[in-house]
């Protein structure tokens, strides 16, 4: 195995991190540091990285400090192409995704954090446990009594398909809820809106035969209705979701079970 050598330029741990004198497009990049076993910290690097020698994704120049800047960099990544969810962060201060944040989107230094509110294990790894407790409460998988058909298969019309457009491209990277207010203040009770909308999905899937419990397990003043339609969601999902109108719609759903 190759022996790691850093850059004779690096300076780990010290705050700041030039590029080579022979750089021909460098770019500052300010990433917040947190390490549990650290008393510096939290703190805000600075890098400066060459992007004539680098993809134009902000997760590009992230993976090009890790690999020969600062190997104590630690971020979450895996898809790169939007689908995971991993590499969620606060960038140029909105919650988006590492992969699909272009640099040349942004103007002057590149200021990256992690999501916000959340505990943050290190770096840019926010602790999400809690996060997919929540999710894990709704019970996101189809619930039938029925017997299904012969051959299996539980067929839904076109139309009904077409209900869950919008819904289960949710990828759960925690932007959205990451920025709603009501989940700052209440994250500990409000569902917020990352799990609403995947509970939509599932309330409204015409082959679930569950409705009644799943509504039942969403009535209360804080799990559903610390909603106050404040859009923070919507404006920052990286796929171009409305978890709003799911939570509304899911509010519909209990005004008209409780008029029959």
């Amino acid at each position: 195995m190759a022996e790691f050598t850093l850059p004779k330029n690096s300076l780990v741990g010290k705050g700041k991190h030039f590029a080579s004198p022979g750089a021909k497009a460098p770019r500052q990049f300010k990433v917040y540091r947190w390490n549990p076993d650290d008393t510096a910290n939290p703190r805000t690097d600075t890098y400066e990285v060459d992007l004539s020698s680098c993809g134009p994704m902000v997760l590009d120049a992230l993976i090009k400090i890790k690999n020969e800047i600062d190997p104590t960099l630690t971020f979450r990544r895996s898809c790169r192409e939007g689908i995971c969810g991993s590499c969620a962060m606060n960038i140029d201060g909105t919650n988006t995704l590492a992969c699909t944040k272009a640099i040349d989107e942004i103007q002057g230094e590149v200021r990256i954090y992690p999501l916000p509110h959340m505990p943050v294990v290190k770096d840019l790894v926010p602790d999400l446990t809690h996060f997919y407790a929540q999710y894990a409460s709704i019970r996101p998988w189809m619930r039938t009594q029925s017997v299904p058909r012969p051959d299996g298969e539980r067929l839904q019309s076109k139309e009904d398909r077409a209900k869950l457009d919008g819904l289960y491209e949710c990828i759960l990277c925690a932007c959205c809820s990451t920025s709603c207010p009501s989940y700052w203040w209440n994250g500990d009770r409000y569902l917020g809106p990352a799990i609403l909308l995947q509970a939509y999905r599932w309330i409204i899937d015409s082959r679930d035969e569950d409705t009644g419990d799943r509504l039942d397990n969403l009535e209360d003043p804080f799990r559903l209705y610390r909603c106050h339609t404040i859009m923070n969601c919507a404006k920052t999902c990286p796929k171009g979701l409305n978890p709003a109108k799911a939570i509304a719609e899911i509010k519909k759903l209990m005004v008209q079970r409780r008029s029959l």
